[in-house]
């Protein structure tokens, strides 16, 4: 926003050149998903004793470990996301924004339905973490249901990428309530004082991030503000026709040379046999 550049499709800086170019437009978002995702799926699926069993042997035949079944779903959505932005940035002749926004909010919409499911069965604690997750990952749908028609909008893209990072912070959180309590006891779902720091907590996540933004924008303001002077002085060096092209002497010129034009055309047509 402070350069007024392309969100999506940021312009390699101009002293980038050959094999620095080629680094640039490479999918590193995509790769990250792709690798995590690969990691998390081969741990879900090996971290059982018996592997991830579907159905077991007994009359009638009951489905095994739902919760396991639903983040190796999630995980490989995950990792197929990431599989699409590679292909879109990389691989594809020209990048299709509308199709990795829009497998986006696939992803989403699914992982909204086995949130939905996955604390069915969950009480207390467990249920209000799941409960605040919800809802974040119910604003983030919507937010990237929107941006389908208006991908580069900056406002929009702001407020994704701060629901994204209250979503993994959260995450993050929430596991360490869940699992590994950090004073080593585990909360209490009977406890009213647990159930309202977990509301509490979320709260504090939601403005540390806040200001975690604002702390980006204000050193990259900075940043700019201090360079930008001879950033500007050496584009104008190198490039100095392509001032002034939009100004009045510029529509001035053109008029001129387009009634020269038309006093060569009469002599032309003379002169041709």
């Amino acid at each position: 926003m402070i350069v007024n550049d392309s969100l999506l499709c940021p312009s390699c800086p101009p002293r980038h050149k050959g094999i620095w170019a080629r680094l640039w437009i490479i999918s590193y978002g995509g790769l990250l998903k792709i690798v995590t995702g690969s990691i998390l799926t081969i741990y879900v699926v090996f971290c059982l004793d018996d592997g991830m069993v579907l159905m077991n042997k007994k009359y009638p035949p009951r489905f095994l470990y739902p919760k396991e079944w639903q983040h190796l779903t999630m995980f490989i959505l995950f990792t197929l996301n990431g599989c699409v932005d590679v292909m879109s940035k990389n691989l594809l002749p020209q990048r299709c924004v509308v199709l990795e926004k829009g497998t986006l909010v696939l992803t989403f919409y699914v992982l909204l339905l086995l949130l939905m499911s996955h604390g069915q069965d969950s009480t207390g604690i467990e249920l209000q973490v799941h409960y605040l997750l919800i809802v974040v990952v119910f604003l983030l749908m919507l937010v990237l249901t929107i941006e389908l028609w208006t991908p580069d909008t900056f406002h929009l893209l702001l407020i994704e990428t701060f629901l994204f990072l209250t979503m993994g912070s959260w995450l993050i959180q929430g596991g360490f309530i869940l699992y590994r309590p950090v004073t080593g006891y585990p909360w209490q779902d009977d406890d009213i004082s647990d159930l309202m720091f977990i509301t509490t907590f979320f709260c504090w996540h939601v403005m540390i991030n806040a200001l975690c933004l604002l702390g980006i924008y204000g050193i990259s303001s900075f940043w700019h503000h201090c360079y930008c002077p001879s950033l500007k002085l050496m584009e104008s060096k190198e490039a100095p026709h392509h001032k002034g092209t939009t100004g009045p002497l510029y529509k001035l010129l053109r008029e001129v040379e387009q009634s020269e034009k038309d006093d060569q055309a009469p002599l032309l047509s003379k002169s041709s046999p």
